[in-house]
């Protein structure tokens, strides 16, 4: 089990940094290394040691890593939106889904991370050349750029996003990412 499980970890400025198994958090935990920040709601047990399992851990240290963006194509836009429309919140299969301008390029709207969404195709075809307010049709999650490679990282490993985590999971509001929803 501790080896299996897996757990966010955080730099001390709450930026995903890394993921790592139950026993290794444990340890640094242990070894003041490192601070509970979720736990998963079940209990690690020895005859003489008890604690909760640990779901996120954040670093008592600042670790400085070096900046490398997360290239923009349409692969990475599914694992940023976890393979799940993003007008109906069904989730598909990479070959059901397309990508939608949120703002369609003949109105405006350019190719970019603050502008691009996985949409299945019945709803890519109902939003057509529309834009959301005309059709009273809102995205789930606001489109923007990953700052961090270890995003994309967690959805391969795990293979899915835990709810849990996904607060921590912070975006890059550069310019480029304004909202245009």
């Amino acid at each position: 089990m501790l080896t299996q499980h897996r757990v966010l970890v955080l730099n001390s400025s709450y930026e995903a940094i890394n993921i790592c198994t139950a026993k290794r958090a444990i340890l640094m935990l242990l070894s003041g290394k490192a601070d509970l920040v979720e736990n998963a709601g079940e209990e690690v047990r020895s005859p003489t040691f008890r604690m909760t399992l640990p779901e996120v851990i954040r670093l008592r240290r600042y670790i400085s890593l070096p900046y490398r963006p997360i290239p923009y194509c349409r692969k990475n836009i599914m694992l940023r939106d976890g393979f799940i429309c993003q007008y109906c919140g069904e989730q598909f299969s990479p070959d059901e889904l397309t990508l939608d301008h949120v703002i369609p390029i003949s109105r405006g709207g350019h190719d970019s991370w603050s502008n691009v969404v996985t949409a299945c195709k019945h709803c890519n075809h109902k939003k057509g050349n529309n834009l959301l307010e005309e059709l009273g049709m809102n995205v789930l999650s606001r489109p923007r750029r990953p700052t961090l490679p270890t995003f994309l990282h967690l959805v391969r490993v795990i293979g899915k996003k835990r709810d849990v985590w996904r607060k921590y999971l912070f975006y890059d509001d550069d310019e480029e990412n304004e909202a245009v929803v």
